[in-house]
């Protein structure tokens, strides 16, 4: 496949500008412009630069075990260093705001949200109304910080995760929104732009059982198994809408349980999060998604370390 090509790849699988790409890669937008209109072609260093990101964006890269496992016992060490770290995050306003909106507005970016992260801090914290916004939109960013207290306050009591926790946690998040909120799907569904099944409506129950069981399975390797129970949860897609903030929630609800800060996937990583969980579910191949959620983890325990420094 020639250069051009893997670019217009990259830049539909990314759904990024070509100055953004070009900004990533290290060279101006005119070069990057040339090049995707094949009047030029780059030179190897650059060639090799492109080739990573396209195998990176199409779910080829490979990540060697020694890197996650890196990550994984890095991702140990910080954890270690706090003795209650959910106790912490709600005694400490400034880290359990911050986090808030980070996961709030990374989440529902992913799911389309035209909000700002300066807009949804306006209305989860000083209740403004933003005009030119559609009232779903921001209730969705109010329920979602709504969602995200009760998931705190229900890990500081050290209680099991369980089916009430996940479906109260819906209920939260689509309250005002549709109209069987808190209620598994009785209907099939589809992940749109994925080919992969999802759970027959009338197995949802005990599939959930059984995650449910994963979930509080005595698994020293939690990168590990909150990837996995991600990637099932997923694909069980148990909701008729609400799956992927759910299913975000629970992650972060998981690994806070276990002293890790919660997962901040970022809305800029959205396609390749999609592509890394495809990846996951059609080849039960859990690397790159691995790898995602220990980088998004990083990004919870630098807010928590920044504040706390401040």
């Amino acid at each position: 496949m020639k250069i051009h090509q893997k670019l217009k790849i990259i830049q539909k699988a990314t759904g990024k500008t070509q100055s953004q790409i070009a900004q990533e890669i290290g060279v101006s937008f005119a070069t990057f412009n040339s090049w995707i209109n094949q009047k030029s072609n780059p030179r190897i260093k650059m060639q090799n630069k492109i080739n990573e990101m396209y195998l990176e964006v199409t779910g080829q890269k490979i990540i060697p075990d020694e890197i996650i496992n890196a990550k994984k016992e890095l991702l140990k060490i910080k954890s270690l260093k706090y003795k209650n770290l959910i106790g912490m995050i709600i005694k400490n306003p400034d880290i359990q705001n911050e986090i808030i909106l980070k996961l709030t507005y990374h989440t529902n970016k992913i799911e389309g949200s035209t909000l700002s992260e300066a807009e949804t801090a306006s209305i989860i914290f000083d209740n403004v109304s933003i005009p030119n916004k559609t009232l779903i939109e921001q209730l969705e960013a109010k329920n979602h910080q709504t969602a995200v207290i009760k998931m705190f306050d229900f890990i500081s009591q050290n209680k099991k995760i369980d089916e009430n926790f996940i479906l109260k946690i819906h209920s939260i998040l689509m309250n005002g929104i549709i109209s069987n909120a808190g209620s598994y799907r009785n209907h099939t569904v589809r992940i749109v732009g994925a080919n992969v099944p999802t759970a027959n409506y009338i197995s949802i129950p005990n599939l959930m059982s059984k995650l449910i069981t994963k979930i509080n399975s005595k698994d020293k390797d939690i990168i590990s198994l909150s990837s996995r129970v991600h990637s099932e949860f997923e694909q069980i897609h148990p909701f008729s809408d609400g799956n992927g903030r759910t299913g975000r929630i629970l992650l972060s609800a998981i690994l806070l349980k276990e002293n890790y800060a919660p997962a901040i996937i970022k809305q800029e990583e959205k396609q390749l999060y999609y592509t890394y969980l495809n990846k996951s579910q059609v080849k039960n191949d859990y690397t790159q998604l691995e790898d995602l959620i220990c980088e998004s983890i990083f990004l919870g325990f630098d807010i928590i370390e920044r504040k706390t420094r401040q």
